[in-house]
């Protein structure tokens, strides 16, 4: 590994390149199987993995991963030629036979370094898939005669730190987010699900509170048509609080690189949350009741299926796409009335819990798309604390979401600048002392 830069084939910078096996799926126990769905935005998630049952189905020891294994998806249209490389291992996994693992060789190549290189040919690797649409293959042959460059030693080491740590701020900031979001959900739930606090003072216990938040609620539950709930708190339905909207009905012809932003329904995650890479842009004519603001809440009224893992959840509009967009008529728009003492980040926490959405996406009908009506966001009852307590949460609940907004924010900049330096430092365009000076004037 000494010297200028070559193009190596792939299978000589590799132990072990080949595909995983069928599983025998199990719903629990086993070793977890990762699928293409795990390979997505070059990186590995296991919350869409699945388990195999060892006792039917042995995995040989070669198919079992190892850190810095990366995984190129080798089946199907959309899919196929995806890659991430496995920087963490949380237990024993293998990959189904969609997948294909490519193993470095650490006294061929820096193994970090090669995740890089290969990731930035996706591609390139996309387009040596064989077999006809919907069928379509890549081959270990085709993928393990690919050219990678391949950079002297010392410089391998040089640029896999260097893009490494560009990577691993974003993925700290990725767990940051879903830490800030996990807390005050957890929070919400207490307080107006559970309804701890009021439980353990009902008891005689310490609610665990600062005095000031433990006197934001009751001593006492009480019947109501919901079940108990907090003494002095109200049981409304929805339509006392809220206006809801349906978006526009827009032709794809009026999709625009340069148009206005327009939320969507992948514009919100399954079980909830705002997700930013799914906005679209519009350039065709509009109504103001079309018009969504920073802060406002969007509900997906539509989902292909019955399965309820995205309709009726809720979001709320970022502030990053500027004071004035659109949202889609897979999307309605619910605006809290001069009446209600609820806010955005309190009916949206509310809307998100299990309990909410089952009883919200419960009204949603239709084949094979299903659909949710307006009566869903208008007819359930609710429990509405005191403005206080709704207050308290809110403030806490809206700085964790602004929080997570900027993170959103500062990874981006970091991965625009991981992404412009990959191709200059994997070619040799730009040596690494230029890189890191260049790093140091921007973060």
């Amino acid at each position: 590994m000494a010297g200028e830069w070559s193009d190596k084939p792939l299978l000589e910078l590799c132990s072990y390149i080949n595909r995983g096996s069928a599983p025998a799926y199990i719903e629990a126990g086993g070793v977890l199987v990762l699928n293409q769905k795990c390979v997505r935005d070059q990186r590995v998630s296991f919350l869409e993995a699945r388990r195999t049952d060892q006792e039917r189905k042995l995995v040989i020891a070669d198919r079992m991963l190892q850190l810095l294994d990366i995984l190129v998806n080798s089946t199907g249209v959309g899919t196929l030629g995806r890659v991430a490389q496995l920087v963490a291992l949380p237990e024993p996994a293998t990959v189904d036979s969609h997948v294909t693992i490519v193993r470095p060789d650490p006294a061929a190549v820096d193994p970090r370094y090669l995740g890089f290189a290969v990731r930035l040919y996706e591609r390139e690797i996309e387009a040596l898939a064989e077999g006809s649409t919907g069928q379509t293959e890549l081959s270990r042959a085709r993928l393990g005669a690919f050219p990678v460059p391949l950079a002297p030693e010392k410089e391998q080491r040089a640029i896999a730190h260097i893009l490494g740590t560009l990577d691993d701020k974003i993925e700290l900031n990725r767990r940051m987010s879903e830490t800030l979001e996990a807390m005050a959900r957890a929070l919400f739930k207490s307080w107006f699900v559970d309804f701890d606090p009021v439980r353990a003072k009902a008891e005689g216990r310490d609610p665990g509170l600062p005095q000031p938040l433990a006197d934001l609620f009751p001593a006492r539950l009480v019947d109501s048509e919901l079940g108990e709930i907090p003494e002095g708190w109200e049981v409304k339905p929805l339509s006392d609080c809220v206006d809801v909207t349906r978006g526009l009905s827009y032709k794809g012809s009026g999709l625009s690189d340069a148009g206005v932003p327009m939320h969507n329904l992948n514009s919100i995650y399954e079980g909830g949350g705002y997700k930013h890479d799914g906005i679209k842009r519009y350039d065709g004519d509009y109504k103001s009741h079309h018009v969504a603001q920073p802060g406002d809440l969007i509900v997906a009224n539509t989902e292909q299926g019955h399965d309820r893992l995205l309709i009726g959840y809720a979001a709320i509009v970022p502030g990053r796409f500027g004071p004035e967009n659109l949202f889609s008529h897979h999307i309605y728009r619910v605006r809290l009335n001069k009446a209600s003492k609820l806010t955005s980040d309190h009916l949206c926490h509310l809307l998100n819990t299990r309990v909410m959405h089952d009883i919200v996406s419960g009204y949603a009908n239709g084949t094979t798309v299903n659909m949710l009506p307006i009566d869903g966001l208008q007819s359930p009852l609710i429990v509405v604390p005191p403005e206080r307590a709704i207050a308290t949460f809110s403030s806490i609940a809206k700085a964790a979401r602004m929080r997570r907004e900027e993170i959103v924010e500062e990874s981006r900049t970091l991965a625009a600048l991981r992404d412009a330096l990959l191709p200059k430092l994997v070619s040799g365009e730009l040596r690494v002392e230029d890189a890191e000076r260049f790093i140091g004037r921007t973060i």
